[in-house]
């Protein structure tokens, strides 16, 4: 079975991906539900499979003893399905598709905390231009965009981290929003694949096709278009409203906003746009996304 991680820095476009990838296989012509994506588990800071594979219930641990352990849980998750009956169960394809929050960090020993080439066979990185990240991170955590920026600044942020509550997810380190991307791109333990959420916006359809490609993953020209009908951003809101989603953080909450690119322009303050510049220019160049003071710099796609 081959892993590969789906790892973004928070709303990037992680989800969006998922919903694509799972509908490449939507069966009785109809999208998959988005309450219901075929993998259960799906993220890797998940619990239920770290109580289940080490027979510890990870509430009565520390964050620092859970991160000790995760690699562990990764190698185990990532054997082949024919020597897991669970995994296989679970997981009919033989291509593991799991979405990570975390950075490309360390455990405490020192060794990668997603367990590197044994934990998966590469990693598809979602980023997003971070002008359009700040004020969705901010309608997402119901806070102001001033905060979301010095959040996607700060070095030491992370998901989940409050030690005197028991979330369903592990603590997840993000390094910033630089760190984070900085974190994945640089090392060299497992191949990467860049997706730059504005080409899967612009050309949905070959940008998953060469994502697929990268992990190996066949489907004909006809699951793709399909699955980029199934999972269109409108379709996705249509959803939503219906029915709900199960990882909107609060019911006023639309998980599926705007998704758009350049939408930063009319939610940003000039000075907000600045800060978000000074804090991630070289970053920002390094993705080819042009800085507003220097016009002259071309963004890719």
């Amino acid at each position: 079975m081959r892993t590969i991680w789906l790892a973004s820095y928070p709303k990037s476009g992680n989800t969006w991906l998922r919903m694509l990838i799972a509908n490449l296989s939507a069966a009785d012509g109809k999208p998959v539900d988005i309450n219901d994506l075929p993998e259960r588990d799906g993220i890797a800071s998940a619990r239920g499979p770290f109580d289940r594979l080490t027979l510890i219930d990870s509430g009565l641990l520390t964050q620092d003893e859970i991160d000790a352990l995760r690699p562990r849980v990764y190698e185990e998750l990532a054997r082949p399905a024919e020597d897991d009956e669970h995994v296989e169960a679970e997981t009919p394809t033989p291509f593991r598709f799991v979405k990570v929050h975390d950075a490309y960090a360390l455990a405490p020993n020192g060794e990668p905390l997603l367990a590197g080439e044994r934990g998966a066979d590469g990693a598809i990185v979602i980023v997003r231009d971070p002008r359009d990240v700040a004020p969705s991170l901010a309608n997402h955590n119901g806070g102001s965009i001033d905060e979301a920026i010095a959040f996607m600044n700060n070095a030491h942020a992370a998901l989940c981290a409050r030690p005197d509550r028991r979330y369903n997810q592990f603590r997840q380190q993000l390094h910033g929003w630089s760190g984070h991307i900085a974190s994945w791109l640089d090392q060299a333990d497992i191949p990467v694949h860049t997706v730059r959420y504005e080409d899967l916006l612009f050309d949905t359809f070959g940008t998953l096709r060469r994502a697929l490609a990268f992990a190996g993953h066949i489907a004909s020209d006809d699951e793709i278009a399909r699955a980029v009908a199934f999972a269109d951003f409108a379709q996705l809101r249509r959803q939503e409203a219906d029915k709900g989603f199960r990882q909107a953080p609060r019911p006023d909450c639309r998980f599926f906003r705007r998704g758009e690119a350049g939408a930063w322009r009319d939610e940003l303050t000039a000075g907000q746009v600045a800060q978000i510049e000074r804090d991630h220019g070289p970053t920002m160049r390094r993705l080819s996304y042009e800085l507003s003071s220097a016009p002259s710099l071309a963004c890719a796609g």
